[in-house]
């Protein structure tokens, strides 16, 4: 059964959909390992990061096991039912962070005009709710989420501040927690707060275009943190 061609429209499920389709069929045998990244992605006509978020997906059912420097193996589809997780994303988690550059970009930029002193405070806060957190060698995604959370809320849009939360309720969810989860590190987290710093220093100087520069490079930065991480399956 070849690799067929995908058509642009929610990729990473169609993607699933086909290779779990040729695990199904013994095309992939339980202990073997898929094609490369690179290969998988040039058969269907895809992007990379596309690839990774259907072959995530596939792991987070239990159909696949990814394995940094090794690459990915078939694991016994008869040990996991259907194959169908109960939670489907909305989107992938590299689409996820794209769209939360867009957002909460903008939702800095508007905090540093908008910000009252007690939201900075609460922002600084978040921080040092982050740092006590790391210190105890815990992933810090409590504070982390409540950060972004008080930048929302400094745009005074509570609109805004409801989509931020939609966004991480996607970000929390198995798909993205599962591909954070190979590449979890304490220098991730110590980069991530530097980040978050840079972002509430700019928000604090009122100054919209670094604020938002700020925020834009912290999300495009767990973009290529991610994008990293998968090469080193080749």
């Amino acid at each position: 059964m070849p690799i067929q061609s995908i058509e642009p429209r929610r990729l990473y499920r169609q993607i699933a959909d086909q290779i779990r389709t040729l695990i199904r069929s013994g095309e992939f045998s339980a202990g073997s390992r898929l094609p490369p990244e690179r290969d998988l992605a040039r058969q269907l006509g895809v992007s990379r990061p596309s690839v990774r978020e259907g072959l995530i997906a596939l792991e987070v059912e239990g159909l696949v096991e990814v394995r940094i420097g090794s690459g990915i193996s078939v694991l016994d589809a008869s040990r996991n039912g259907d194959g169908r997780p109960e939670h489907q994303a909305l989107a992938g988690p590299f689409e996820l962070l794209r769209a939360r550059s867009v957002v909460e970009g903008e939702c800095a930029a508007l905090a540093a005009r908008s910000a009252k002193k007690a939201q900075l405070a609460a922002m600084e806060e978040s921080l040092e709710m982050m740092q006590k957190e790391m210190e105890v060698a815990t992933p810090a995604v409590n504070a982390d989420r409540l950060f972004h959370l008080r930048v929302a809320e400094g745009t005074g849009n509570g609109a805004l501040v409801q989509v931020v939360k939609m966004l991480w309720e996607e970000r929390t969810g198995p798909l993205y927690k599962q591909l954070e989860h190979h590449y979890d590190s304490q220098e991730l987290w110590d980069a991530a707060l530097s980040e978050h710093r840079a972002v509430v220093n700019a928000i604090a100087a009122r100054e919209p275009t670094a604020a938002r520069a700020a925020m834009q490079r912290h999300l495009n930065q767990a973009y290529k943190r991610f994008s990293t991480g998968w090469n080193a399956l080749q």
